[in-house]
């Protein structure tokens, strides 16, 4: 059976967004180099407009709409880039856009989706909970629906940042991908295998309510406790009913890295300190990793950062050394 997003998908998605979405730079870690012995690649995916690679996915799921489902205006429930992202694409085209996000959502995410001129609508402690007035704007206003990741429009748009990834290191052996609903990591792995199929495509989420990870150990999608992480764009479920994104990764990725709250923060000083990038707990996740010695390569590897979208007093606390206590200590 094949994948519902290929390769012909991700080209089309990257014509359809060119004027759109900006081709983001890849730089050498010098100081990464060093410490694991192999060549190290940043895609900085943050510098990315709205900041971070989500717009590729919203950009390209608003183009390809009918004229009528523009007018109905678009929804969509976020843990906050997601909502960014579509409310900067759907003032591009014209169209309304309501965000729908939980109470864990951060303020400064919330912020930015209304500066773009988007509704922001709070409610419940989870995705889930938010999701049931997405449902209910699509069921009673006629507007449509724009998920965050379970959609072949959005997993395309995705897909182009790893089209991007191989041309610009074409004998990367390594691929480290934020892994939450699993869009980017399904784009960017079908566009890696189909491109380079020798390398491997590593998914990095957080310990603390990993969905996608615990649906792949599961066989099948399950639900989990959403919890307080500083990887909070990586929070949320992937959906009972998820029909494009948990099979890709399942077929598609060859391996699922888990880290600590403190593995988290020590990537993200280790990104401001050292490579002088600002990004968010998901986007700084790949460097932890590597940082944490989670990752095997035998060739050059590349760690995406995803995103900037942080409260500038939670990353303040990170630099000084101050996170969240998670249960059963540091590493718990």
């Amino acid at each position: 059976m094949s994948a519902p997003v290929g390769i012909a998908e991700i080209e089309a998605a990257r014509g359809r967004i060119a004027s759109l979405v900006r081709r983001t730079d890849m730089v050498v870690s010098d100081s990464l180099t060093e410490r694991i012995g192999l060549p190290v690649h940043l895609k900085l995916e943050h510098q990315q407009i709205t900041g971070s690679f989500k717009l590729r996915g919203a950009s390209n799921a608003v183009a390809v709409l009918s004229g009528e489902e523009r007018a109905a205006g678009v929804v969509a429930v976020s843990t906050g880039n997601h909502g960014r992202a579509l409310a900067h694409a759907a003032k591009v085209a014209g169209s309304r856009a309501v965000i729908c996000m939980s109470s864990l959502v951060p303020q400064v995410k919330i912020d930015a989706i209304e500066a773009l001129g988007a509704e922001a609508r709070i409610g419940g402690a989870s995705q889930d909970e938010a999701q049931r007035e997405v449902d209910r704007l699509v069921r009673d206003e006629g507007m449509t629906l724009v998920p965050p990741f379970d959609d072949p429009r959005v997993v395309a748009g995705q897909g182009t940042l790893g089209l991007e990834v191989v041309e610009d290191l074409p004998e990367v052996a390594t691929v480290l991908v934020q892994l939450s609903g699993g869009g980017l990591l399904a784009g960017v792995a079908a566009a890696v295998k189909a491109r380079r199929p020798e390398a491997k495509v590593i998914g990095v989420s957080m310990r603390r309510g990993a969905a996608m990870h615990a649906s792949l150990e599961a066989g099948k999608p399950v639900e989990v406790e959403e919890l307080p992480t500083l990887a909070d764009s990586l929070g949320g479920g992937i959906g009972l009913d998820n029909r494009v994104t948990f099979g890709m990764v399942r077929d598609l990725v060859d391996g699922v890295v888990l880290l600590s709250e403190a593995e988290i923060a020590e990537g993200m000083r280790h990104c401001y300190w050292r490579e002088r990038q600002i990004v968010e707990g998901a986007g700084a996740v790949g460097v932890a990793a590597l940082l944490a010695g989670k990752v095997q390569s035998d060739g050059p590897v590349v760690a995406i950062l995803s995103g900037c979208n942080i409260d500038m007093a939670q990353h303040f606390d990170v630099l000084s050394g101050r996170l969240p206590e998670e249960p059963g200590g540091a590493d718990g």
